[in-house]
Parts: structure tokens; sequence; C-alpha cells
């Protein structure tokens, strides 16, 4: 140790078990008094967290429990208003793992954290450091944030600038952090916080329940949404509010969604490299607070008054007939790896919430953010599976997309679809019952298994997303991949009694380039995240028309938007449940950054003045009148695959495909480089009811998509197919405020411009 570091090393030395030394840094500490401490009375070691009560005897105050099954001790540290004068409750009630004991005059409103005594041995991943304050990992409300200019040093439980870099990690820091970290809030709210006494059970029997094959998914960022809406009062611009307002509200009536889709909503840390450079985390995949709403996106307080407004933004979505879908990350926290900070998990038990390697001062990263939960504890899948229950019970929420989904379902070290987590999801009578979706990949060897979940669960499908970026590139080798992606990926998911709708297709994502920067930029452009344009793939499928970037070139211009109507109206015809992402619809552009993720600012954020612009104001009401399209025909969102058999003695199939040429195609015709394809859906036989038990028909439709740059002359299929053919939507068409409605008989031919898809009802 150099002599800088002996001077500082005031805690002394003691050894782990082994013999091996441990350094403890004590700084300034040592001068500080002990805090005042308060009685604790029995309480119940379940349900876990803070639950405010009058005691038997009429006191009140607060239940905590806190599991942390190989502690030695746990304090929980009282703070004022101001997040000062701390004073300290020890819990000395153990029940399987759970410390717990009942605080009186506790009341909701105060602040509250954990010390969490223990060895400090990170060789055996033990990391118990009580001068580091806790979050409840079942806070309700979270009040304060961490540092705005890089993580203060007090906040890891290690000493950062040890100076021998490689033993780090095992120098424990005795410094305080309470100053420098946000605290847990008590909170008591049982109907939605606006004192009508609305339960949960009753709004949730007002819930839209938008059955999957009639779901249309809009995913959108809370703040990002409504920061520059014009319509939302400056105050509410950014919150659950501002989301909950009838201006932003109106816009997804009017465009036909049926579910938001949140970008993370749990509490989140910013990263410390990002709030050194005078950045921030801007989609919250750094969740710290698993029950807590995000309190930055609270405009009335953050003393627990989020909790009420998050749930009046629900009920004012389902009163819309809008389900709301969140974005999870229970795949790893904010605490990073052992050079992580100590914030809550690592902290309470590190090795009861983390997966470790074989050193087990070293973390298994399945989710390439240093950490990966241990779902195979029965711990932490409880914790996990508590807070979906929570949201779902007493927030009101419809259903959830798991981020990195392959990491929940590791057991051992394998993505096993048997594991606990899928295992307790199957059987689970709340969770069972709402929207699934998974992110059907993670970062670790086998990881990526998009196809492999079971039934129940539905699946971002990027195979759909590459499929219809290549073919209207256009670089598809052939037209196998667009066949299967158009008609509900079968190869994928036509197993098991799954449906069609667990294909969730979507052409953009928040990670990737928007949908005008996908036909505006060859390369991505991410110099403003400070990572030398290193951060971000290079996979982007793009074509930028011609022209890197912004220009004034009218023809350059067209072909975008041209561009554009192809990709909303492939997706929008798709089998499969669409996903748009906000702004798409109207010409959203991020200059090209494809990770905006730190830019929480203009670039990350909807700019609602491209609505004023005729060109965008277009594009809208294209994607509104194919939603409206795709709503009032059952042909277009069927609830089982196509099986291609005929139907009658007519040979009359749900399903066939043409040539340009007006012929079936032929397997040599799918192997054979081409860039234009007919699909012919039949309404004659849809397989479902409707509510008087009658079987479903609709009309008929035949899709034809050209990528080419030439035109093409299509030969439009006759009897049995059709007689005439009705032009409904032609996107060759600049003004798209309604449809063509041109008849053309069966057996003729029409010429159709290059890039173009005309969508043809059978008349």
């Amino acid at each position: 140790m150099s002599s800088a570091a002996e001077q500082e090393a005031v805690a002394g030395e003691r050894a782990t078990g082994d013999g091996r030394p441990v350094v403890a840094v004590n700084g300034a500490r040592a001068a500080v008094p002990p805090p005042a401490t308060v009685p604790v009375r029995p309480g119940p070691p379940a349900p876990l967290g803070a639950r405010f009560r009058a005691g038997p005897d009429g006191v009140a105050g607060t239940d905590f429990a806190l599991w942390a099954g190989g502690a030695e001790g746990v304090e929980v540290c009282l703070f004022d208003e101001g997040g000062g004068g701390e004073v300290r409750a020890r819990l000395t009630e153990l029940t399987d793992g759970v410390w717990h004991g009942f605080v009186p005059g506790v009341l909701p409103g105060r602040r509250y954290g954990y010390r969490v005594h223990g060895r400090w041995d990170p060789w055996t991943g033990a990391r118990w450091n009580p001068a580091k304050l806790l979050l409840d990992p079942y806070a309700r409300a979270v009040d304060g944030d961490y540092a705005t200019h890089g993580l203060s040093p007090e906040v890891y439980g290690h000493v950062r600038d040890w100076p021998e870099q490689h033993v780090a990690d095992t120098v424990r820091d005795d410094r305080d952090s309470a100053p420098y970290v946000p605290k847990a809030v008590v909170v008591h709210d049982p109907d939605d916080g606006t004192g009508t006494g609305t339960t949960a059970a009753a709004a949730a029997d007002r819930r839209p329940r938008t059955p999957w094959a009639d779901t249309v998914l809009y995913e959108l960022h809370v703040k990002g949404f409504t920061r520059r809406h014009p319509g939302v009062p400056e105050e509410l611009r950014g919150t659950y509010a501002g989301l909950a307002h009838p201006a932003a509200i109106e816009h997804l009536v009017k465009l036909g969604v049926t579910a938001v889709e949140l970008l993370p909503v749990h509490q989140f840390a910013h990263e410390d490299h990002l709030l050194r450079h005078g950045l921030r985390n801007h989609w919250g995949y750094n969740s710290i607070g698993y029950f807590a709403p995000h309190a930055g996106y609270a405009a009335s307080g953050t003393a627990g008054q989020q909790v009420g407004e998050f749930r009046r933004m629900v009920r004012a979505l389902h009163a819309a007939g809008i389900e709301v879908v969140l974005d999870v990350v229970y795949n790893h926290t904010a605490e990073s790896n052992e050079l992580g900070p100590t914030l809550s998990l690592k902290g309470v038990d590190n090795r009861g919430h983390y997966r470790l390697q074989a050193d087990a001062r070293r973390y298994a990263d399945y989710t390439g953010c240093g950490n990966t939960l241990d779902l195979v504890q029965p711990h932490v899948l409880r914790l996990i599976t508590d807070s979906l229950r929570y949201w779902v019970t007493e927030m009101g929420v419809d259903g959830f997309r798991f981020d990195l989904a392959a990491a929940l379902a590791r057991s051992a070290h394998e993505v096993d679809m048997n594991s606990p987590f899928l295992s307790v999801i199957a059987q689970d009578p709340v969770l069972r019952g709402v929207k699934l979706i998974a992110e059907p990949w993670d970062v670790g060897p086998g990881g990526y298994r998009v196809g492999s979940f079971p039934p129940l669960w539905s699946e971002w499908n990027d195979r759909y997303r590459d499929a219809v970026r290549d073919f209207w590139r256009p670089a598809a080798a052939d037209l196998r991949e667009i066949g299967y992606r158009l008609s509900g990926s079968s190869d994928l998911y036509d197993w098991g009694g799954r449906r069609p709708y667990a294909s969730v297709n979507h052409v953009t994502a928040h990670d990737g380039f928007t949908l005008r920067d996908l036909v505006s930029y060859d390369r991505k452009h991410n110099e403003a995240n400070g990572e030398g344009n290193r951060d971000g793939t290079d996979d982007n499928r793009s074509w930028n028309c011609g022209t890197e970037g912004e220009t004034d070139d009218p023809d350059v211009l067209a072909l975008r938007r041209r561009q554009l109507r192809n990709l909303l109206t492939t997706l929008l015809l798709s089998t499969g449940v669409p996903m748009l992402v906000a702004g798409d619809e109207m010409g959203r552009t991020q200059r090209g950054n494809n990770n905006a993720y730190c830019q929480d600012n203009e670039t990350g954020w909807v700019d609602w003045e491209l609505l004023a612009e005729p060109g965008w104001k277009a594009l809208f009401d294209l994607t509104s009148r194919l939603i409206a399209l795709r709503r009032r025909h059952p042909v277009l969102r069927r609830r089982t695959f196509f099986s291609g058999r005929a139907h009658g003695a007519d040979g009359l199939r749900d399903l066939a495909w043409f040539t340009a040429r007006g012929t079936e195609m032929t397997e040599e015709d799918w192997y054979a480089p081409a860039a234009t394809l007919g699909m012919y859906l039949s309404g004659r036989d849809i397989p479902d009811h409707d509510e008087r038990g009658e079987p479903v028909r609709d009309d008929s439709f035949l899709a034809v998509l050209h990528a080419g740059d030439a035109p093409v002359d299509v030969l439009l299929p006759g009897p049995p197919w059709a007689r005439r053919y009705e032009v409904v939507l032609d996107t060759g068409r600049e003004d798209q405020s309604a449809a063509p409605a041109t008849v053309h008989p069966a057996d003729t031919t029409l010429t159709v411009p290059g890039r173009t898809v005309l969508l043809l009802r059978v008349r």
C-alpha cells in the first residue's frame, strides 16, 4: 500500500476466514457521533417493504420487513423531509431470512433507508457495509436523486481511488453514503391518491382488455412524448400527468393504437460515466427500485404523490380505451459489477441476489450491464413476481415487456424454458392473465431464443424487422423470408398452441434508428453520446436514398416519404401484433443517432411541430387510416395461422402468393431473386366467430409489394380469386388523405410504380 493510502486507512485491518487482509477506509466518519435510536415493537415478516398501519393499541406506525438472509443485523434509518436528522431503529426479529419490526410514529411521507451489517469479504461475494445507506428493494416511492455531476465516491462500498487497481474493489470504504443517495418514502394510499376511495379491483373492471389479435402497440417514453407537446401545460410536460392530459391522449386516440408500451418507469439511476460527461440516462434501463414509479416523471411531488399520479395516468388511458404495458428491466440493476456502486441489493445480500462467477468476487454478466439477477434464488423470484403483481393489482397496468428476457429464463447457466421464472408466471392467477412480451435474447452464450418462449408469451420479432428492412432497401436474396414475416412467422411460432400474435412485428424500436432516420442514413451518428461513435449497432439495414442525412433535394425527400409509407403499410398489413414507435407516424428524427439512451433533450423528445408540416401530417393520416382498416377487417388481424388449404369446391385458399405474372408462386419462385410479391388474403372462412357464434366473414384482399426501382407490370389474378379489384391504398401517391377507389377487372395488367405497395379489395 502506498504511503498516501496508509495515511487514509484509519480503520485498520481485519482478516477474512482464510487470512486475507481486508482494509477499511474510514475517512472523516469516525468524528461523527452515533445517531439517535428509536424503539421497535414486534411486527410481521410479511409483506416485505414498509407498510403504514395502526398498531393493536391504536398507535400509528410502520411495519418494516427486509429479506437479508446472510446479514448479521439490519437497521432502519429514518430521515426528516430534507433528508437529514437521521435516527435509527434496529430490527431484532428474524424469520426465514426476513428482518422485521414495527416502528411507532413513522407516518406516510417519512423518508427511510436501511443499513445492513455483515462480513466484508469480496473474495467470497460478501459485500456488507453498514456505512452505505441502502434503498429498500420494496420501496413504493423514492425521494431525491443521485449526484448530478457524477456519483459521489461515498456511494461505493469499496474505495474507488485505491491506487492498486487489481484489488480496488476489496478495500472497504466506511464513509457514510446517506447524504448522497435518495431515500425511500413510506406510502399509504389504498386507493388512487384522489381520495375517491376507488379500489384497484374496481379499476381493474374498467380495463379495456383488448384481445391480443386486435392489439396495436405504441412504444413511447413518458417524458419524451410530452416534453415538447404544445397542448400540454408547461408544468405537466414530461410527467405522468402530462401523458394523462387530454391533449396527449387525443393523439393516441386519433392514431387508433390500443396499447402504450412505456419505456421503463421503475425508479432508475444515472450511470456515473454519463453524469461526468454532463449526460443522463434517458431511457431508464438502469433500474434500482422495482415498485417505485420513477420520481423524475412526477409533477405532483416525490413524497409519495408520484404513486397516485401514476395511477391517475393509467385510469385516464383506460378511459380512452388504451391499455398500459410496462417495459421492465428485471435482468440487472444499476449496481453494475464489482466496481459499481452499492445502492441496494449489493449491500442487502450480494450473494443472495446476483449471479456470481466461480471466483465469487466477480459477477456473471449475461446482460452487458455488469450484473445479472439470480432468479433461481427463491427470494429474488419473490421480489420480481411481487413487483409484477403490485403493478397489475395496485397500479392497474395491463402487461409487461421484459427486457433481455432470456436472462430471466436461465436456470444454472443455460436458457431454460422450464426455468423457475417462466414456470411461476405460467401458474400465477394474476400474471398469466396479462399481456406478456419477451425480448427473447440476452448477451450470454445461447441467449438468442426468438421463437422459443412458451405459450402465454409474445415476442419481439427481430427477424420480422430485418426482413422488412432488407426487402425495401432492397437487399433480400429472395422472397422466402419476407413471405414468412408477412403471414405471421409460422416457422417461428406455430407450435405448442401459439398463435400469430406471438409475433410482435416492428420495423423500429427505441433502440436503433427512428423510421425517418432508417431512410435517411446509411451510418450511425452517435458522436453526442461521448463514446467516439463506438456505441450503437452498425447493422442498421438502412438506406439513405442517395444522400446521407438531411437534404433539400426534392427527389430524395419524395423517395424517403414513399419509403416511409411502404414500411408503415407493410407493418400494418402483416399478420401478428404491430408495434409503432412514438413519432414515427410523423417523421421524428434523431439526426442519425441510433443509441439515444443518454439524450434527454430534443434529440430524444418527440417534435410535435412536425404535425404542422403537410408532408408529415399526411404520414400521420396514412398511419391512422391503416390502423382503422386493420380494425375493420379481421382478415388483417387473424387469430390463427393460415392453413394454405382450399375452402370450397372452387379451390380458394385462405392465403395464396402470386408473382407479377399473375401466377401462383412455385418453389422456384420463392428461391429466385425478385422484388415483387403478391399476397392474397381470403376473408371467406376466417376461423373465428362473432358474439352470436356465427362464423366471421370478411372482404378478401390482394396486396402487391414492389420494392424495385423501376415500374413493373402486374397481372391481376382472375377467378376464383376475384372478378374485380378496387384499389384502397397506393403508397405511390403523395396525397394519402383518402383511398384511390379505382376499380380494375381481373386478368388485366396494372403498371405498379417503383417502390410501391398497392392494396386491392376483391369486389
